[in-house]
Formats: C-alpha cells, structure tokens, sequence
C-alpha cells in the first residue's frame, strides 16, 4: 500500500531524468512528501464556497487535503463530497476528521480534539469513542508510529498543528526568525489593522533583506514545507526573487485582514488556534457542529488520482471541482487529460475551483481549445476570490464555470 501511494505521488511530480538538477529536486520533494503534510489546508473555505455556490443537489469533488475545507463544504449543504488525494497520511486524517464528528459527544469534545489539539483527553477519546468505528487502514496509520518511534495518534496531545511537513516549516520559519531576534508570535499581539502593519514593517520585513535569508529563500528545497514543488517554485517567483515575493505573500497574510477574523495568520505566527478561542475554520465553529456531524456521512475519502476517479464516473455527474493548486504540478498531457474529464462529467452549472503560486490562470495555451471552449473564466471574479483570500499564500484564485449556465 505505502508503495503503491508513494508511486502516485511519484508520477504526478517527476518530469526529469532522476541524475538531472531538477530530477534530483523533484525526488526529494517526493521523498518530504510522503508523510503528513497539512495537519491544516492553506486554502480559504469562505471564498471556495461563495465561489462554488453549492447547491442541496451538488456533487463536489474536491482534493482532500488536511480535511478542513471538506468539512467546512458540509455547511454549504452538498448532496455529496468525493474528497481524493495521493497522500496516505491526509487520506487517514480526513477520516479521523469524519468519523470524530460523528462519534464524539459534542462540540467540546470535537473542538478539544482538532481546535486545541494538544489535551491528553483527546487520546483516550480516540481509543475509546473513535477507533472502534474507523477502517483497519487508518486506524494502523494513527495507531502506528513516527519516525521518532511515537504513535502517531500522540500528536493530538502535543499539538498536531505544530506537525507534518508544514507545521515543522513553519517552526523552522519561527526560529529563523528569531535567531535574527524577532519573535513572529509578537504579531498576535496587534489590536488593529494599522498596528499589524506597524508590527510587520518594524519587526518582520527587515528579515528578508538578510544575505542568508535570500540565499536560503531562493533555494527550491527550502519551499518544499510549504508543499511546493520544484516546478510551482519557478511558477511562484516568476520573474521577481523570491525573498520579495515571499515578503509580500507574509505581509498579505499580516497585514490585509483583521487576525481576529483570519484563523490561517493565527497558524502561522501562533503555531496553532490559539488554544481554541479566536478564529477558527467554518468546520470547528459551535454554530456548525450539528451540520458537519449529521452530514459527515456524505462525504466519500478515496485514496486515488482526481482525473483517475473522474474517468470512473458516468457523464454529466459531477457539479463542483475544487483542484487546490494540484494543476502547477501536472505537465500538459496531465491538464489536458484533466480538464477532458471535467468536462465530460460536467453538469449544467458545473463550476471548477482552482489555486496558482503566480498571478495568471494557467489554463490558456496549455489546455486545448476546444476543452477551453466549453469554459467562461470568470476573471473579475477571480480578482476578486484572490484579494479576499485570507490564506495569502497563492497568486491566483481562479474560477471557470460551464458555458450555458446561470452566472
């Protein structure tokens, strides 16, 4: 099974000769990728939703992820979710998610469980309430143990947040930092809009002007935390350095929206949820509890490729497809056998979601013309999804929606 995950993973990123620079790169990025990489996913679930306009009657199909947006669908009252991905790890954290909902007692306990995420009670709820109802696959991965010899279920003791591949770069990123003494936690302690950017520009800016942090941030390997490929690294910087670039992605996330209200700037200058009572994703909220528990169900995990599972579907059987930022990685074959699927598998009003490291939509030029022409980008729009996306991470928010229906 581990084999059979990571050669999956394997073909969706390596496009050189393995002895070549690049070909080197992508294996080691690969090799990170294997374990837990978001405990939490980057992507704003309030702009996927207005975006998606989720209907009683939508299939959403969706990559899965760390779960947290395939959850928060579940407010928007879909018929169904089909969440895939290529990860083992996110797979058996998904279900974790899904099955907690629907097994643990009430809110308190769901939100003790993935909000503060570092209470040993949430192990004994675990062996006792969850495990018995979860599949054999993720109960051995939760029940397994890490490289550091520790169970992995241990982790919701400790502070998951603070684990996989992106919270340890976001610990690397925190001491970084301050070994050119600064402490990023300080920017939780703003009270305003104008006091976040005084915090930013005082304390945090100057750190990217440092000789080692350009030379470090221009490595593609240094990114591989942030689950960045070496093909999206060259995608994300563009024609600019990427310590500017990076610079004005942080200051987006500092700076452009209120921390009280964006659960993502708490994550990456806090390292967690604050133990729970600030801003929290639309999943962990009390007012939503009831929703995600009694709908959990709709929700089908599957440990496959998106265009694989669509190729498996009928015609005309799917109504929302959120692709997160997967397309940076596919070369054009790999588009173009994708977007074949979307389309043959679109119901009217069909509406695709996706996420780019640079600013444009990657489609025109790469997808074929007549796929493409089935297509509306809806580009004001997406201007728009990409300013109030509170995660700041990507370029582009792009929405495409079928031709012929409703705006």
């Amino acid at each position: 099974m581990a084999a059979s995950a990571h050669k999956k993973v394997t073909n969706a990123v390596h496009r050189h000769r393995h002895l070549s620079k690049q070909g080197l790169l992508e294996r080691a990025f690969t090799f990170a990728f294997r374990g837990l990489v978001y405990a939490q996913i980057w992507e704003d679930p309030a702009v996927d939703m207005e975006a998606l306009a989720i209907t009683p009657d939508s299939h959403v199909v969706t990559i899965a992820s760390g779960g947290c947006n395939v959850l928060s669908y579940l407010t928007a009252d879909p018929a169904k979710i089909t969440a895939v991905d290529l990860n083992t790890a996110h797979i058996a954290l998904n279900r974790l998610k899904l099955m907690a909902a629907q097994t643990l007692p009430d809110h308190a306990a769901f939100h003790r469980f993935f909000a503060r995420a570092d209470d040993k009670a949430n192990i004994a709820a675990y062996r006792e309430i969850v495990a018995p109802h979860l599949d054999e696959a993720t109960r051995r991965y939760w029940e397994g143990r890490d490289m550091t010899g520790r169970r992995r279920i241990g982790g919701f003791a400790r502070g998951i947040y603070r684990h996989g591949l992106l919270g340890r770069f976001i610990g690397a990123a925190h001491l970084l930092a301050r070994l050119h003494g600064v402490n990023p936690k300080r920017m939780l302690d703003a009270q305003s809009r104008e006091e976040q950017l005084a915090i930013f520009e005082r304390e945090l800016a100057p750190i990217f002007d440092k000789g080692f942090v350009r030379w470090l941030t221009s490595q593609p390997a240094s990114l591989f935390g942030l689950g960045i490929p070496p093909a999206q690294f060259e995608a994300l910087a563009g024609d600019d350095r990427m310590d500017n670039v990076l610079k004005a992605r942080l200051k987006k996330l500092a700076c452009d929206f209120d921390l009280k209200d964006n659960y993502f700037a708490v994550q990456a200058f806090g390292r967690g949820y604050a133990g729970g009572v600030g801003a929290l994703p639309p999943y962990l909220q009390a007012a939503n509890h009831r929703a995600v528990r009694d709908r959990a169900e709709r929700v089908d995990v599957r440990h496959i490729n998106f265009t694989d599972f669509l190729t498996s579907q009928p015609a005309a059987s799917c109504d929302r497809y959120i692709l997160l930022d997967a397309q940076d990685w596919m070369d054009d074959e790999q588009l173009n056998a994708l977007w074949a699927q979307i389309t043959r598998t679109a119901r009217p009003g069909a509406r695709v979601l996706f996420r780019t490291a640079g600013e444009p939509s990657i489609l025109p030029g790469r997808v074929a013309d007549d796929v493409l022409a089935h297509w509306d980008y809806r580009a004001d729009a997406s201007r728009d999804y990409t300013a109030r996306d509170r995660s700041a991470i990507y370029g582009g928010v792009h929405l495409y929606v079928l031709k012929g229906a409703e705006a």
